[in-house]
């Protein structure tokens, strides 16, 4: 660790800043030999930014792109109960149902 008289750091004092901040050391500043300041570099913080902030704070459980309600709960007059596109769409999901429950004992078994 280097010492320095009060009068020398005025003298030079912008160039000893630059190259403490730019070495890393410490300067002790003294007055008539007694310690009076100790110059040190700031140590450089890490930029914060936003993205990222709140990761693992929330789960994400089942698909959050589909919709929560089926079309006909959302409108019953344009889905009645008979209807040709109700019908298709809970015959497609049984057997989307029934494939995937066929493809987990497979993928069991591997």
């Amino acid at each position: 660790m280097k010492t320095m008289g009060a009068g020398a750091f005025k003298a030079k004092c912008l160039s000893i800043i630059d190259d403490v901040h730019a070495n890393g050391g410490e300067l002790i500043i003294t007055k008539r030999g007694k310690p009076m300041a100790k110059l040190v570099p700031i140590a450089q913080e890490k930029k914060e930014t936003i993205f990222g902030a709140l990761r693992g704070l929330a789960t994400i459980e089942g698909d959050i792109v589909s919709p929560i309600v089926e079309p006909w709960e959302w409108d019953e007059d344009i889905f009645p109960h008979g209807a040709p596109e109700r019908e298709e769409f809970e015959r497609n999901r049984k057997k989307s149902a029934a494939k995937a429950a066929i493809r987990k004992p497979l993928r069991a078994a591997k």
